[in-house]
């Protein structure tokens, strides 16, 4: 468990394999003015994890915020019956197994919307996400939106392919295979852009890599240089 700001926690989890690549894992916690906790893209659960969380306050909500972040969710559901899960039209569809209160959508009607902003990242076919703004610590939460990954978790020819795909720290960015699938929508992608930096977010946390502590924004500009 790390303390990143009053509220702000984040979690390490294991790592997995994606496409023959290791992707350490990461959840985000929020503890609200309400004493509840909503966890963001939920990692593996354990017994040593439960008695992190279980200080902090009640485990209230569970967030898939895209198709590939809801490995975990299972666990998590049956071990906090009482939470309330809540994830993208594309995960909630490829998990009929599991039970969704409510899907995420640009909408300010959610139980957190006082302490956290969200918007829905679309204009591709295969994949979309929802990124999300904590006020309170000026701090921008995505998953694989953009990826900033240290170099030395990989072997030298893993490292070569995470170069290619653009998701190498210090300069990561969205991963080519996903940023492909926006070429055709390069407006939408910069009016999504332009929303994300009016939040002015100082820290930015993502589920692959190194976060970005301080200027933000900067990075986040740099990052989407593809699309301008």
């Amino acid at each position: 468990m790390n303390y990143l700001a009053d509220n702000l926690w984040i979690f390490e989890g294991e790592t997995v394999p994606f496409y023959a690549m290791p992707y350490q894992t990461r959840m985000t916690v929020v503890r609200l003015a309400s004493g509840q906790l909503w966890l963001h893209s939920p990692i593996r659960l354990t017994e040593a994890l439960q008695q992190q969380l279980a200080p902090l306050g009640e485990v209230a909500f569970l967030i898939a915020p895209n198709h590939l972040h809801h490995l975990f969710l299972g666990d998590w559901q049956a071990a906090y019956p009482d939470a309330r899960s809540y994830g993208t039209r594309e995960v909630m569809a490829k998990r009929e197994d599991l039970h969704f209160d409510g899907e995420l959508t640009d909408s300010a009607d959610f139980p957190w919307s006082q302490e956290l902003d969200q918007l829905m990242f679309t204009g591709s076919k295969v994949m979309e996400e929802c990124v999300f703004f904590h006020r309170p610590s000026a701090t921008m939460i995505v998953t694989d939106l953009v990826e900033n990954i240290d170099p030395q978790i990989f072997k030298p020819w893993q490292r070569g392919l995470a170069g290619l795909a653009g998701v190498l720290a210090p300069n990561g960015k969205m991963p080519l295979d996903w940023r492909m699938t926006f070429l055709f929508k390069k407006a939408q992608t910069r009016e999504h852009l332009r929303r994300m930096l009016a939040w002015q977010p100082q820290r930015l946390i993502m589920a692959h890599g190194k976060i970005i502590d301080r200027e933000a924004g900067d990075f986040l500009a740099r990052s989407f240089r593809w699309a301008t």
